[in-house]
């Protein structure tokens, strides 16, 4: 950590016909206003997941409809660790709008590809539904003869 520090460096520049203190003070607080004003842009911009009224008020938004699994898009987000930014907006039960800035189409295509692979993937391992396996069972049950219980009395002579 401390070398992290320690390898940060500023340069600053000035032009004055006699070098003063107050004339290097004025200098370090100029930069020092405007690397605080630059960082304070920056914290300010949200990158990543956002609401739809952001995204839409911050950029020419595109397009894109998603079928149900909006955290399976997530996880493909953070996984490829793309800086994107993006808005789900429902457009129906299980169906959303996928909102994302326009100058990113072609990460937003390479994530939705990934998408889609993972998505189809996951619906040929999909497991059948629990109400079918125990209907089936339930089936099986019926159908077998009940056991008889035999019960023997035992007993112990001390």
């Amino acid at each position: 950590m401390q070398e992290e520090i320690t390898n940060k460096t500023v340069a600053v520049s000035v032009q004055a016909a006699k070098l003063t203190a107050k004339v290097l003070a004025k200098a370090c607080a100029a930069a020092y206003r405007k690397i605080t004003k630059d960082m304070a842009e920056n914290a300010k911009k949200p990158q990543g997941r956002q609401s739809v009224k952001r995204l839409t008020g911050r950029y020419d938004a595109k397009t894109m409809p998603l079928d149900e699994d909006t955290k399976l898009f997530d996880q493909v987000i953070k996984e490829k660790n793309l800086k994107v930014d993006y808005a789900f907006m429902p457009n129906g039960p299980g169906k959303h709008l996928l909102l994302f800035k326009a100058a990113q189409v072609d990460t937003i295509t390479a994530a939705f590809a990934e998408y889609t692979s993972r998505y189809m993937a996951r619906s040929k391992e999909k497991r059948p539904s629990i109400k079918k396996e125990m209907e089936k069972h339930s089936k099986r049950a019926r159908s077998r003869p009940p056991k008889e219980r035999v019960r023997e009395a035992v007993r112990i002579d001390r």
